[in-house]
């Protein structure tokens, strides 16, 4: 079970969706230092071998109307959870505009 689970929903064409969930994935390898790679077309799989989300994992996954976002936190940042929700929360709305 992931810490953080999000999903929305977008309208957008399948390879405008994955442009979108390959520049969150670019934003969080900036800021937290995380690994990513695609598996198939409609999911990308992250970790964080080390820096400040060490031991962090997950994957977006994207349908033709929606995309989730699962985080599973490590159990010492599982105390900042909201923080991370809140940021992860704001990049999709600055990606696939407010829900």
């Amino acid at each position: 079970m992931a810490t953080i689970d999000l999903r929305r929903t977008h309208a957008l064409a399948p390879d405008d969706a994955r442009a979108k969930a390959e520049e969150l994935a670019r934003a969080m390898e900036a800021k937290l230092g995380i690994v990513w790679r695609w598996d198939g077309d409609q999911i990308v799989r992250f970790d964080a071998p080390s820096g400040a989300a060490k031991g962090s994992k997950g994957q977006v996954t994207l349908t033709a109307d929606s995309v989730r976002v699962e985080i599973d936190l490590p159990f010492l940042l599982r105390a900042l959870r909201g923080v991370v929700e809140g940021k992860v929360r704001a990049r999709l709305d600055a990606l696939l505009g407010p829900e």
